[in-house]
């Protein structure tokens, strides 16, 4: 692994008229050990200033601009510099005697996606506010583009691969920085010095750790973070075992773990779930600058184990047996390993659903990816990519993109976004000039030589085929349900979704009444989030149930114990 410090220096980059200097000092202040400030004083020397860090390939972090500066709205001069630096976040600063004036400019500019925040100039030499915005703001450029030097795992691998893929997407996802390794770099051939020559790749090795993993199981990478089933000890009965790990997941732990129950949390993949490959939701609740889907699950899974949840990442249920513990608690079957619980949520959302191009199939973790895979972003630098997709994970993977790629055209069955996206990410996504919308549009095949190259497109209107170029293909293509796991008592619709509620079969009320809302056919099995018949499908919903399932749980504990 490359030490760090011995990356280029990113940059802070200041522009303004009056108040740039003020700027220059509050940013120097915090952030010049760690970065290089720069405030050029006319646009000549801007572009002179972005064309000389281009060739040398350092990159900008973020670009602070004044509200007016020079005359010329902030927006339209960061829109001018954008090519330079499209990985940089972009801050709008303005001075406390005109801010009242500016807001609404501001937040039309910042639904239409032309600026990443603004900020109040600073009026005091302690402004928390100001600086925990900067700093959530390099973080999230940090952590998005795969700028971090922190010394994290390092992956030794001979080249892109499905397993490559599959093993960076969960370690990102877990909040754990890496870098891949060629063999005979120095990093890879102390590791194989160690491990062997023909040891099979991708070879991971820990941070401050002499440990090696062979093309580790995500049961592996989970195993080393949070342990195995076998650790929950072997006549334990929790009183709460969560499937899934997504929003629903996490905010049934926290509300569970904080009354006292002993809660349990298992996932197959990273914690998170679907939600947690979107690179910004810009819609939740508290977080007025937006959020990434990883930062999200990483604070909830904090707060859940916090309160004293535990977790199992990388474990997939394969089987559920109603009653078949001691004292008549659920059996959930991690393959031939084992776990109990007195009452069992079912969050395990929904999945992508398979393109179905054979050709395509084989390239995946090659070029092609099912779902955000932010960890590629930086792979795509430069070059043509297409997301698949209509909904809102697929028009804030396309934005992300749209930071690194030359372009990004999203391909659409239907004839618009408007049926399945939130607004505000539709109003930034027409006004992003690196990103193109192309309705009644499907991916009928692809190819390349080891890597994706190309893509044959047709027009569902016309039936005309078009072969286009394309170095990425992200694959969101909507709801499939995921808890095939579970027994024929837990009653689902046609399309394998969950029934709780009302809607659930007439046969399983009790007294003409129908269970609780999220209630299923089976009593002490619970179900919330995307995973659910008839749910909204957004994470603050998700989120909503999960917490909702709470006191059903407890009546359900204190009804068995009676």
């Amino acid at each position: 692994m490359t030490p760090p410090g011995t990356r280029p220096t990113p940059v802070i980059l200041v522009l303004g008229s009056d108040f740039r200097q003020a700027m220059v000092d509050v940013l120097t202040q915090r952030y010049g050990r760690e970065y290089e400030i720069l405030a050029p004083s006319s646009m000549e020397e801007t572009i002179e200033v972005l064309t000389e860090l281009r060739t040398g390939q350092r990159p900008v972090a973020l670009a602070a601009c004044e509200f007016f500066a020079g005359g010329e709205k902030a927006t339209h001069l960061l829109a001018k510099l954008q090519k330079f630096m499209p990985s940089a976040r972009r801050l709008v600063y303005v001075p406390a005697q005109r801010f009242r004036g500016a807001v609404r400019q501001l937040h039309e500019s910042l639904a239409e996606g032309r600026l990443d925040l603004y900020l109040m100039l600073p009026q005091g030499p302690r402004d928390e506010e100001f600086h925990t915005a900067i700093a959530e703001t390099l973080s999230d450029w940090a952590q998005s583009g795969s700028y971090s030097e922190i010394d994290g795992t390092r992956i030794i691998a001979d080249g892109p691969s499905p397993d490559l893929a599959r093993i960076r997407d969960f370690l990102d996802r877990m909040g754990l920085p890496n870098t891949v390794h060629a063999p005979d770099s120095p990093a890879g051939v102390a590791a194989l010095a160690v491990a062997g020559p023909d040891t099979p790749l991708p070879l991971l090795q820990a941070p401050n750790d002499d440990s090696l993993l062979s093309n580790p199981s995500n049961a592996d990478l989970g195993a080393v973070l949070y342990g195995r089933p076998t650790d929950i000890g072997e006549d334990a009965v929790c009183d709460l075992v969560v499937v899934g790990a997504g929003p629903a997941g996490l905010a049934a732990a926290v509300y569970a773990a904080s009354e006292g129950l002993d809660t349990l949390v298992i996932d197959q993949g990273p914690i998170g779930g679907q939600a947690g490959t979107s690179s910004m939701i810009r819609n939740y609740l508290g977080f007025p600058r937006g959020i990434s889907g990883m930062r999200l699950a990483q604070r909830a899974r904090s707060q859940a184990v916090r309160f004293g949840a535990r977790f199992l990442a990388g474990q997939e249920v394969t089987g559920l047996r109603l009653g078949g513990g001691p004292e008549g608690s659920h059996v959930i079957e991690l393959g031939e390993e084992t776990v109990r619980g007195r009452s069992v949520l079912i969050a395990t959302g929904v999945d992508y659903r398979r393109l179905g191009v054979e050709a395509l199939e084989g390239l995946v973790g090659r070029g092609v990816n099912y779902g955000a895979a932010v960890s590629t972003s930086r792979e795509v630098k430069h070059k043509r990519v297409f997301v698949v997709g209509g909904g809102n994970s697929a028009g804030q993977a396309a934005v992300h993109l749209s930071r690194f790629a030359q372009h990004v055209t999203m391909l659409v069955r239907r004839g618009d976004l408007a049926s399945s996206m939130s607004s505000y990410l539709i109003r930034e996504i027409e006004g992003n000039p690196r990103v193109t919308v192309r309705p009644r549009t499907m991916v009928t095949d692809g190819g390349g030589e080891g890597h994706l190259e190309w893509l044959n497109l047709r027009d569902l209107d016309s039936g005309d085929d078009e072969r286009v170029d394309a170095a990425g293909l992200y694959l969101l293509l909507g709801a499939q349900p995921t808890c095939q796991w579970l027994p024929t008592d837990v009653a689902r619709d046609e399309r394998g979704f969950v029934l709780s509620g009302a809607d659930t079969p007439w046969q399983s009320w009790q007294g003409g009444r129908p269970p609780a809302p999220y209630a299923t056919t089976v009593p002490g099995v619970f179900v919330a989030g995307d995973i659910r018949c008839g749910s909204m499908k957004r994470v603050a919903s998700a989120s909503g149930e999960g917490a909702g399932v709470v006191p059903l749980v407890h009546a359900h504990l204190a009804s068995v114990a009676n």
